[in-house]
């Protein structure tokens, strides 16, 4: 793979300048867990060497869109388990796919 564990760690760190994320009170080392996930994804670009670039691609995209999706059910739980209300943001993209719409004109 073109990177390593510690330069997409640096990345992540990066990212998260403007998108922090709320580690909350869990009781795990923050570095820790983005040295996981970098090595992690490592692991997975590395056993995709053989991978044409579309497959490859398309993986990533599948896994990225998972992760998405269980970023977006997670955040609503929490929101519920707490009464707030979503963010203009979220609840704009739930009527959108509660009317059947993509929002593509």
């Amino acid at each position: 793979m073109g990177i390593t564990p510690q330069q997409l760690e640096q990345l992540m760190h990066e990212v998260e300048q403007e998108d922090p994320i709320d580690f909350a009170d869990l009781p795990f080392n923050e570095q820790e867990l983005r040295e996981l996930v970098a090595n992690h994804l490592c692991e997975m670009a590395d056993a995709m060497e053989s991978f044409s670039e579309e497959d490859r691609r398309l993986t990533l995209l599948a896994v990225a869109a998972k992760l998405v999706l269980e970023n977006l059910v997670l955040h609503v739980q929490l929101l519920r388990r707490h009464g707030l209300p979503l963010n203009d943001q979220t609840a704009a993209l739930l009527s959108r796919l509660r009317k059947g719409g993509s929002g593509d004109a």
